[in-house]
């Protein structure tokens, strides 16, 4: 034993000696450049909470999840992100940032989380955002803004979910929405803000998947008649916005604070608008009635030709040339969308997506297609041939009846088979007679004149006499001889000579 650990411990003498042992080399090496007061654990950098008003110099370059939260920065110096290429996900929120500016965010096309919300912003100016070109998710709530630039979100064309409610803002441009598209868009917040003054037409015109992801309740929108037709609509379809908010959605009847009231819970306000005044406000959905395994083709024929064609599947996925990913949808090169073999899956609204120059904005159009299963076509029945049939069928009967009296043998046939026949009537004695002379039994009857022995085991049956009601008596002759049973004697009265020869003998 001595032995082997003499030689162990020589071996850690030399490898100490002679550099980094091979298990400090397997190891990853520690982040020395993570900044003071802030916690990194592999690609996450977490600062928040430090009262830091400043961003730190040195930020570890594989950091991927940045939170800067609640510290009081406020200002962002230009290409300060230049170092974290792998950065995804940024959040300031809770902050002192009351200005962006140009180049705050270059070199973080990677971005795709970014996180401004309890600041103090008041504008967003147009090039604020310049360099989030794949930015899917902005958070501008709980901020100042009071005003939009006409472009402040041009360039974030993979943006899904934008958030601007708990502003004050008064306006919004639903027609450009502020150089942002509706190609990807899905959720556009703008609950709680002061909007007073909305664009029907521009409302009108979204597409249906956005309808249902604009929140536009607990603000002060004008009691309009034309608005309020549009979201009853939108109420009668059932859109998320407006039914998880239906009792927030709340307008200005006199134009004064004091005079707010529920767009679906007064209806008195609105008992003047005419209907005539939702007409032509939305383009009706074109139902489409098709069966599994047709085919669909659909035709995005807008008022004048497009220049680009996009379209939208009812599971919100975007479907450009050449298709769907599992290959099921086609779009083709006219900008028509196909089906080869429809599906259940395929059930539900397509929403067709045209710009162009010549357009006077985006045009929106929507397929409600409804996938039904083949029924299996029934057999074909004659229902002429068989009421023809019946009727000759019944017209020889009586015939046969009238003109074709039975023979006399027929006659005694058709009374022997009457009597065969069983009517249901009241049973007499001589059928229960009949109907119980086959039942042995050891139990001597009640009737106290006659006994039978306990050893007896062939019975016959008396029928019923006076005194009786109709019950059968069963009698044994006492001195039966069990060797030779042929020599039964046994009384017969004249009342029971017919049963007793029409029964027999019963034995077991």
């Amino acid at each position: 034993m001595a032995g082997l650990v003499v030689p162990g411990i020589l071996l850690c003498m030399l490898s100490a000696g002679s550099g980094t042992s091979d298990l400090e080399a397997a190891l990853p090496p520690a982040p020395h450049d993570c900044p003071n007061n802030c916690i990194c654990a592999a690609d996450v950098l977490s600062c928040a909470g430090h009262g830091l008003q400043d961003v730190p110099v040195a930020l570890p370059a594989t950091a991927a999840e940045l939170d800067l939260s609640h510290n009081a920065l406020e200002r962002l110096h230009p290409g300060w992100l230049a170092p974290l290429s792998r950065l995804r996900a940024l959040y300031l929120g809770y902050n002192k940032l009351d200005v962006l500016g140009h180049g705050v965010f270059t070199n973080a096309s990677g971005l795709r989380t970014l996180d401004l919300s309890s600041n103090m912003l008041r504008i967003l100016h147009t090039h604020d955002l310049d360099g989030l070109g794949g930015l899917e998710r902005l958070l501008l709530f709980n901020n100042k803004l009071v005003h939009l630039d006409p472009d402040a979100f041009q360039g974030l064309r993979m943006l899904r979910h934008l958030y601007l409610s708990c502003n004050e803002l008064a306006s919004f441009s639903f027609n450009g929405l502020h150089g942002l598209g509706t190609t990807h868009l899905r959720t556009l917040d703008l609950s709680s803000n002061w909007l007073g003054h909305i664009s029907v037409s521009g409302l009108a015109a979204l597409p249906a998947f956005l309808k249902n992801g604009l929140y536009l309740h607990n603000n002060p929108l004008p009691c309009d008649c034309r608005l309020y037709h549009l979201l009853q609509r939108w109420h009668q379809r059932g859109l998320s916005a407006l039914r998880d908010f239906a009792r927030e959605y709340t307008c200005l009847a006199f134009k004064v604070s004091e005079s707010r009231v529920r767009f679906f819970e007064h209806s008195r306000v609105f008992e003047n608008c005419s209907a005539t005044a939702a007409l032509g406000l939305e383009l009706p959905e074109k139902q489409l009635d098709t069966q599994v395994g047709q085919s669909l083709r659909l035709y995005c024929n807008t008022s004048v030709p497009a220049a680009r064609v996009a379209w939208v599947s009812p599971k919100n996925e975007l479907l450009v040339a050449p298709g769907s990913q599992d290959g099921s949808i086609a779009v083709l090169a006219d900008g028509s969308l196909a089906i080869g073999r429809v599906q259940e899956q395929h059930a539900g609204i397509f929403v067709c997506l045209a710009t162009g120059p010549r357009l006077h904005h985006n045009q929106t159009l929507e397929f409600n297609v409804s996938v039904h299963k083949p029924r299996p076509e029934p057999e074909a029945f004659n229902t002429g041939f068989t009421t023809l049939l019946g009727c000759i069928v019944g017209l020889v009967l009586v015939l046969l009846y009238l003109f074709a009296p039975p023979c006399r043998g027929c006659c005694h046939c058709c009374r022997r088979a009457c009597r065969n026949c069983c009517w249901p009537r009241a049973p007499s004695p001589l059928q229960e007679l009949s109907a119980q002379s086959s039942v042995l039994s050891t139990t001597p009857p009640d009737a106290p004149s006659r006994k039978a022995s306990v050893h007896k085991h062939v019975v016959f049956l008396e029928p019923g006499k006076k005194g009786l009601n109709g019950r059968v008596q069963l009698a044994v002759a006492e001195d039966f001889d069990l060797s030779n049973p042929m020599e039964l004697q046994f009384k017969v009265g004249s009342e029971s000579a017919s049963s007793t020869g029409s029964e027999g003998l019963m034995m077991t």
